[in-house]
């Protein structure tokens, strides 16, 4: 079995704890603040509406909306007015809390990256990818990413194989050399083992009976360089 080269990792509920996704009368609230933007009464119900359709079509064609479509969207639909769409997202993003990093986690994460692998952070999200450097700087781990591989950047999200397939090239090896670690069955293993690389799946369940053969599983993430270790890929 070909050697581990690199980790790619997904975030929310295995490196961290995941924070809450902003509702319409979070997103009004915000806009209000910017001073440049019109926003009726109505927005708070547009934009709940919008990022409820926008959820389910991204989950029946494995795409992430990006925020800024679902921001001109809504106000399409209510008279609203926001003059720099990208501004709104970032202003958004900024106010409603991210992840909180595990530092148990972090801990872990750490050691893998001073053992020499590289590291590709791989998951789903809506918040953009400088939201996302800042709290990887602020829990202390941002220096431990080579790449960062989101589905807001791209426009897919796992498990569709394009993801998978930016995860491979921005670890910059073969994906039989690339481990994937996350706590979702089918996002984190199944898919990427379709994709050539190896998995260990994070959870406290019991292992699921439809994990591709060879695929790990650990309780908590800080269990992976043991793991790593006892495999002889460390």
């Amino acid at each position: 079995m070909a050697r581990i080269r690199a980790l790619a990792l997904d975030f929310g509920d295995t490196l961290a704890h995941p924070g809450p996704q902003p509702d319409g009368t979070t997103v009004a609230r915000v806009l209000h603040g910017l001073g440049t933007t019109v926003v009726p009464d109505g927005f708070p119900d547009a934009f709940d509406l919008v990022s409820r359709r926008a959820r389910e079509e991204d989950r029946a064609h494995l795409t992430q909306s990006r925020f800024t479509d679902l921001l001109r969207r809504s106000a399409h639909a209510c008279g609203a007015v926001i003059p720099d769409p990208g501004a709104a997202y970032e202003a958004v993003f900024t106010a409603v809390p991210d992840a909180e990093v595990d530092p148990r986690a972090a801990d872990a994460l750490r050691r893998l990256h001073g053992r020499g692998l590289v590291c590709v952070l791989a998951c789903d999200t809506r918040r953009p990818e400088s939201v996302r450097r800042r709290t990887l700087r602020a829990a202390g781990i941002a220096h431990c990413f080579d790449a960062l591989v989101l589905s807001s950047t791209l426009g897919v999200r796992k498990p569709n194989p394009l993801f998978y397939d930016a995860v491979v090239s921005a670890a910059g090896c073969p994906p039989g050399n690339v481990l994937f670690v996350g706590d979702n069955p089918a996002k984190d293993a199944i898919g990427p083992v379709g994709s050539g690389m190896r998995a260990v799946l994070v959870t406290s369940a019991p292992r699921p009976d439809d994990l591709p053969g060879g695929t790990g599983v650990i309780g908590h993430f800080a269990e992976l360089p043991g793991y790593l270790e006892h495999t002889g890929d460390l």
